[in-house]
């Protein structure tokens, strides 16, 4: 759903049960019972290893409650392995579901299982590298190195916008300050809404 409405939801059915097709057994889903304005769906995936073999998800819940204070519903986190197969279904399985807009954290750095923008790069119709470079810029400005050295790219898929941000709770909290009016902005236009 698009625009201004309030709705209330235990889960997105479509977008969970897609995610438990998709997603081998390692991936872990949970999802939020929200009543709130709503600017928009959202999807979490938190790439990390050691949350998608049943560690604690302290990722997650963080981008949830920013993307919830920006009134957005959060339809779930899903968490996956640092793997680009299993980004890009999880990525895929959000924009099938029809989500506005999928934050991914984590596997944005150098080493070599950073593999999230890869994975992106796969599933975007178009790029807006407008987007990752104020999340690097700002993030320089804040003095996240983690941020600042992010190969996280955003774009759009289908009408979805798409967001890759560093796995680190401050770099999390600056982008998604950074992304709010970008976010409101991308998603208005491709819903109709911004002319």
């Amino acid at each position: 759903m698009r625009g201004e409405a309030h709705l209330r939801t235990d889960i997105d059915t479509g977008v969970l049960g897609a995610a438990a097709e998709l997603l081998d057994a390692s991936a872990t889903v949970s999802s939020m019972e929200i009543d709130a304005p709503v600017a928009g769906r959202a999807l979490v995936v938190v790439v990390d290893d050691r949350t998608a073999h049943g560690g604690v998800d302290s990722l997650g819940p963080l981008v949830t409650e920013l993307l919830t204070e920006a009134g957005f519903l959060v339809d779930a986190s899903v968490s996956v392995q640092a793997d680009e197969v299993e980004i890009r279904n999880a990525l895929n399985t959000a924009v099938i579901g029809g989500v506005d807009l999928v934050i991914s954290v984590g596997g944005t750095g150098m080493s070599p299982r950073d593999v999230t923008p890869e994975a992106t790069s796969q599933v975007l119709d178009r790029e807006l590298p407008g987007i990752s470079e104020a999340l690097r810029s700002s993030g320089r400005v804040a003095g996240s190195l983690d941020a600042g050295l992010s190969r996280g790219v955003a774009g759009v898929s289908g009408s979805t916008l798409v967001v890759n941000l560093p796995g680190t709770r401050s770099a999390i909290r600056d982008g998604m300050a950074t992304l709010g009016p970008l976010a409101s902005r991308v998603i208005g236009e491709l819903s109709g809404l911004v002319e």
